[in-house]
């Protein structure tokens, strides 16, 4: 019985630290919530991507993690809605900037998210909408989201190369996707390569 009332003391001061901690720091932590299909008026789709591009941009110079939580969250239901009620964009209806706009709004986004539109980024990239450089960051990336072995090389994570299959024919990729060589791209970041 004792120790019961001991558990239950440690446990409930426990809770109570927590919650205290929590409240002090609650303007740190960021939940924006699900992303919701919004509405969207499809003929200002130009100026509406226009703006998303902007912000991306504008915010990722920033240190302020909760208002890049923010704006990409505003930015994924703007872009999303678009695909959903106006269809994907194409370089028919909207310009180079507004397509990167879509890119960059789905390459920031979770990682259910790039694999539901990835099929989009796809068809884009076929269509010439969008680069190939495009498709071989995000296929990068949600290749890495699975813990597989990135392609192309584009993906950094905690300061090294992400793991990369067939690291002795990489450029050759690189080269197809209109990449420079991955030694070159690796300076950006202090980073040396080696293919072992």
């Amino acid at each position: 019985m004792k120790i019961k009332k001991i558990l239950f003391s440690i446990l409930t001061a426990l809770v109570l630290i927590i919650s205290i901690f929590l409240y002090m720091n609650r303007d740190k932590f960021v939940y924006v919530g699900s992303v919701d299909i919004i509405e969207v008026d499809c003929s200002k789709k130009v100026q509406i991507l226009s703006e998303v591009f902007e912000s991306d941009q504008r915010i990722r110079k920033s240190n302020d993690f909760i208002k890049l939580a923010k704006e990409d969250h505003r930015n994924q239901e703007l872009v999303i809605s678009i695909i959903e009620k106006c269809g994907m964009p194409t370089l028919k209806e909207v310009g180079q900037k507004q397509m990167v706009a879509v890119w960059l709004v789905l390459q920031h986004s979770d990682k259910e998210i790039r694999k539901k539109y990835f099929p989009q980024i796809e068809k884009a990239v076929k269509n010439g909408d969008l680069s190939k450089q495009d498709y071989a960051l995000m296929k990068d990336r949600m290749l890495m989201d699975d813990g597989k072995p990135q392609i192309y090389g584009s993906q950094i994570k905690n300061g090294k190369l992400y793991k990369l299959e067939n690291s002795e024919t990489v450029n050759e990729r690189r080269k197809e996707m209109g990449l420079e060589p991955i030694e070159d791209y690796l300076k950006r970041f202090n980073l040396q390569f080696n293919p072992n």
